[in-house]
């Protein structure tokens, strides 16, 4: 559902209003003997629907007891040959994105950016079946900001949409932090039922998506625990973070992680993990960000939100054929 903006441009900094999550609705499974749309839509559910489901879990169960890298490397072979083949918008998306981003790289640097982004992307969803075994074999680096930041008080660990980002869940959760994430359902039945149960055994609390979150998040930080959010976002289709020299808006959850840390005075701690080779992995905590004081609350609200963006967005610029978001509109 695309948001309606509350204030224009000319009033400062673009806002949106909340994003709500609705869940796709059932339809009665006697509407496949009804009308025309009713019955398409029926099919879809209940027939279509259901196939795709059982070989989602069929992938994803057989997966695990495949070798790490083996795992891996089939969805290299599948993003390299699914994409170019029946993405072709997504292709031309992240053809112009690094143009923008990369304009001192050639066209053939560019093209080897690109495919090894559909490699990356291909990697990440056959690896969710084994996320279990690959945190335990990365090299984590850093980690004692996590510790200390949550020694003092709350935290909001910033991570980003980086190599497999999936891996730091149970490598917090061990640290002691357990955080809850804000958490959107993929698309299928079974794709949602896998990724809830995937990240509930490795730990993690869940909450709501969109505006339903927000509530539940503020009072886990009121009560010194931790929570985790993603400030790289493509929503709709379109990137609203990092900015990448756009002007800065006030949409996306910079803002959100600015709000809630002035509220709380929770710290904010940003990682992210980069493959190394394979399915090898560095996952990198880096120094907590200090929001410095205000006099006035929201005073220097676009200001936090700069400063947010001035810390993930050089991350992700170095790490283009990572990015999870690398094919939405800029």
């Amino acid at each position: 559902m695309t948001a309606k903006p509350e204030n224009s441009s000319k009033n400062g900094p673009a806002k949106r209003s909340a994003w709500v999550y609705r869940t796709p609705a059932r339809p009665p499974l006697g509407d496949l003997f009804k009308d025309s749309d009713r019955h398409k839509a029926a099919f879809r559910y209940h027939v279509t629907g259901n196939i795709k489901s059982l070989l989602d879990l069929a992938v994803h169960f057989g997966l695990k007891a495949v070798p790490a890298s083996i795992c891996s490397a089939a969805g290299a072979r599948l993003g390299a040959f699914v994409i170019p083949r029946w993405h072709t918008s997504s292709v031309k998306k992240t053809q112009r994105n690094l143009k923008r981003l990369l304009p001192d790289a050639t066209e053939e640097e560019r093209d080897k950016v690109m495919k090894r982004s559909w490699q990356n992307q291909g990697r990440i969803m056959t690896e969710f079946s084994i996320i279990g075994r690959l945190w335990r074999h990365a090299s984590w680096h850093d980690l004692h900001h996590f510790t200390d930041a949550y020694a003092k008080g709350p935290v909001i660990v910033v991570c980003m949409h980086l190599g497999n980002w999936e891996i730091f869940a149970p490598k917090l959760v061990e640290l002691g932090l357990s955080p809850s994430a804000n958490y959107t359902p993929p698309a299928g039945r079974a794709r949602a039922w896998i990724a809830r149960r995937v990240r509930l055994k490795l730990g993690y609390g869940l909450l709501p998506p969109g505006k339903d979150g927000i509530r539940p998040a503020l009072n886990i930080l009121k009560e010194g625990g931790a929570i985790s959010v993603f400030c790289d976002e493509g929503f709709a289709g379109k990137i609203r973070g990092p900015f990448f020299g756009r002007p800065p808006h006030l949409e996306g959850n910079l803002a959100v992680v600015a709000r809630l840390a002035r509220l709380t005075g929770a710290t904010i701690c940003p990682c992210y993990a980069v493959r190394r080779d394979g399915a090898s992995f560095d996952g990198f905590a880096l120094p907590p960000v200090i929001l410095p004081p205000e006099a006035k609350h929201g005073e220097r609200l676009i200001d936090d939100v700069l400063l947010l963006n001035s810390v993930i967005e050089p991350v992700i610029r170095a790490h283009l054929d990572q990015w999870y978001f690398i094919d939405n509109a800029l």
